[in-house]
């Protein structure tokens, strides 16, 4: 089932998103961490999607799946409501405030992954449950690098699963306030130094407007964002981020993680363009490479 050890594996959520930014409403928009991730991944290597959304979602995106070579044999469809989320965000859109969360399907999401054993790639754990996460990483014994990311919720609920996630994670993400909360450090390089001393080879930090920020041993380099960008909406930036990261590392390797960054950092722009997933399916690569190459001179400079 599995091509090569060049193939990313991700499992997650493909939601329906309801939204409010600017007082314009925009309601069941396709969205879920997976969605984003999986399309954004798909423009470097082969993608395997694990999720499970309900018989109300629209056959058009399976099909677009498709289209874009994402591997649907773990993708699942159940008997019920699809994952729905709620949001409003500030006129600035540096916050937003949950509205409703409708888990459907995706309460009783407990994916068992075919062939896991044979699995060899990258496999991208999204913000998923920590168990969940744990469990996964027990089926997927033989892959390559993990990749994992995490959200508020869980630091507040499942503080120590988190952890054990780590420990076994070559690669953790988070955003600048998770990092503080979870470690409980007062800055950003003393709560890396804390989360790296439990195993990861990198962190790295999303910091929304002001960019992001790698952590390693041997590092710390912080990459800017794409300027020229005018924002219209923030779902699923940073799970856009973390497909192009992952994406980039399957087809070069990871031996130069600062150019990981900045082609998420030029995907995730183009994520942010428009509303839900219409800015990502809209990127070329020609015009990702021009912001790509603009994001370097300043990171050199």
């Amino acid at each position: 089932m599995f091509n090569n050890e060049n193939s990313i594996l991700n499992i997650g959520s493909v939601a329906f998103d309801s939204l409010e930014i600017r007082g314009k409403q925009y309601d069941k928009v396709v969205g879920g961490s997976a969605t984003y991730f999986s399309l954004a991944a798909s423009l470097y290597a082969d993608v395997y999607l694990s999720a499970i959304v309900g018989d109300d979602f629209p056959k058009e995106m399976i099909n677009t799946f498709k289209a874009k070579n994402i591997n649907l044999d773990n993708f699942k469809i159940g008997k019920g409501n699809t994952f729905h989320w709620g949001g409003q965000y500030s006129d600035d859109l540096s916050s937003r405030e949950t509205k409703f969360t409708n888990l459907g399907v995706f309460q009783n999401f407990d994916p068992k992954i075919i062939n896991a054993k044979q699995f060899c790639g990258y496999l991208y754990l999204g913000n998923i449950q920590p168990e969940l996460q744990l469990s996964l990483i027990n089926q997927l014994t033989n892959a390559k690098k993990i990749i994992s990311d995490t959200m508020n919720l869980w630091i507040d609920i499942s503080n120590e699963n988190v952890w054990k996630v780590i420990k076994k994670t070559d690669i953790f993400l988070l955003n600048d306030e998770e990092a503080i909360q979870l470690t409980k450090k007062d800055n950003l390089l003393d709560a890396a130094i804390q989360l790296l001393d439990h195993g990861p080879e990198f962190v790295i930090i999303k910091q929304g407007h002001l960019g992001s920020t790698i952590f390693s041993n041997e590092i710390q380099k912080h990459i800017p964002p794409n300027s020229a960008i005018v924002a219209q909406d923030p779902t699923g930036a940073g799970d856009s981020f973390a497909g192009a990261l992952v994406g980039y590392i399957a087809k070069n390797g990871i031996s130069n993680i600062v150019d990981a960054v900045i082609e998420a950092t030029s995907l995730a722009s183009f994520t942010v363009s428009d509303i839900g997933i219409d800015g990502l399916m809209n990127a070329k690569i020609d015009v990702i490479n021009e912001i790509v190459n603009k994001i370097k001179m300043e990171v050199n400079s």
